[in-house]
């Protein structure tokens, strides 16, 4: 058994997919003015998706920032890593300059 909403228990809460009222038969037409008007509702819900939307942005915007950070870092350790490499063989060439240097004056 299918049963319509009723107005405490509305099929949906969403005010646009809801059935729009119909006008009184007994009161001519255009006599009664709105008790509310719906644009607060509209703009507020603008706002929240506004900023829902603005939330995503900043959260992509700092996952960016962290992956920045992170190749940063990674440059640095491999920059690090290339000048200890070369600092050990500059230390081997000094040593094979000096045995070098010493056998000659031996002979």
């Amino acid at each position: 058994m299918k049963t319509a909403g009723t107005i405490d228990r509305p099929v949906t809460h969403d005010p646009k997919k809801q059935a729009p009222m119909k006008p009184s038969t007994s009161e001519p037409v255009g006599s009664v003015t709105p008790d509310f008007t719906t644009t607060g509702a509209t703009e507020a819900r603008q706002d929240r998706n506004r900023e829902m939307q603005l939330m995503q942005e900043a959260l992509a915007r700092a996952h960016m920032h962290e992956r920045l950070h992170d190749a940063v870092r990674e440059r640095r350790a491999m920059r690090l890593v290339v000048a200890q490499r070369m600092q050990r063989r500059a230390e081997r060439a000094s040593l094979r300059a000096r045995r070098a240097l010493a056998m000659a004056v031996m002979q």
